[in-house]
């Protein structure tokens, strides 16, 4: 059974993050490691000035490969998951492909793409894509052929076949999948805007603060960095939640 976290138990370890941030800083005493009591109100000063514009940027990169990912991957899992043969073709090659870090294709993807927002997108993209593509195949993959073919006996056609049985099975995976893949999708968007970009959270944590010492500055990046992956998880989470509680209940 997989365990809920409650606003509760997200609120102890947000006190206990700070709390051993603060003693960290005392234990230091260096600039390199201010205190949450000076970097969380520059953090909220500027939030709303020009650290939320790159903020913005950030989740805008984000949200776009999470949507164009998961439009590609779930019916191309689908489609392997329910005809062997193609998947006997394509697998061995997305076997291949799974486990190698993609960070390693950004120069080629800059390369072919230039060094865009495009580019930044198609990145973490495809990180995304291969984590819901197996997960979704191997759904698919794992239905009973007798569920599916007492459905349609009972005369569903491919768009009820699809809503009642492909849906329910593999869009909690789905979720799953993107919740667990956030963090990865994070960390290369970190390292993707640090190149010949205005904005970003990237760009502000490496070029704007730190390449020029400003560490509390570079703290409050790092804060709104770490904001937006867990407001992604959390989100997520929220919605995988309700689609189990509909799928089961409903």
């Amino acid at each position: 059974m997989k365990k809920r976290v409650t606003i509760g138990s997200t609120c102890i370890g947000i006190a206990m993050f700070f709390l051993l941030w603060q003693l960290a800083a005392m234990l230091l005493a260096r600039p390199i490691l201010p205190s949450p009591l000076v970097v969380v109100p520059l953090f909220c000063q500027s939030f709303f000035g020009e650290l939320g514009l790159h903020f913005l940027a950030s989740t805008g990169r984000v949200m776009a490969a999470i949507l164009i990912a998961t439009m590609l991957a779930a019916p191309v899992g689908l489609a392997l998951g329910q005809m062997p043969r193609l998947d006997r073709v394509v697998g061995p090659l997305i076997a291949i492909v799974y486990p190698i870090p993609k960070i390693i294709f950004l120069p080629v993807i800059y390369v072919l793409m230039g060094i865009t927002d495009l580019s930044k997108i198609t990145l973490i993209a495809i990180i995304i894509f291969f984590q819901i593509l197996v997960v979704v195949r191997d759904e698919a993959a794992g239905l009973k052929k007798e569920l599916i073919l007492s459905v349609r006996s009972l005369g569903a056609g491919r768009r009820a076949l699809f809503r009642y049985v492909y849906l329910p099975a593999t869009l909690p995976a789905v979720l799953t999948a993107l919740r667990v893949s956030v963090g990865t999708a994070i960390a290369v968007l970190f390292i993707a805007e640090q190149s010949l970009t205005q904005y970003g959270l990237g760009y502000y944590i490496v070029v704007e603060t730190y390449q020029v010492l400003m560490y509390p500055e570079m703290y409050t990046g790092i804060m709104g960095m770490g904001l937006l992956g867990v407001s992604l998880y959390f989100l997520i989470y929220s919605i995988e939640l309700r689609v189990n509680r509909h799928l089961y209940v409903g």
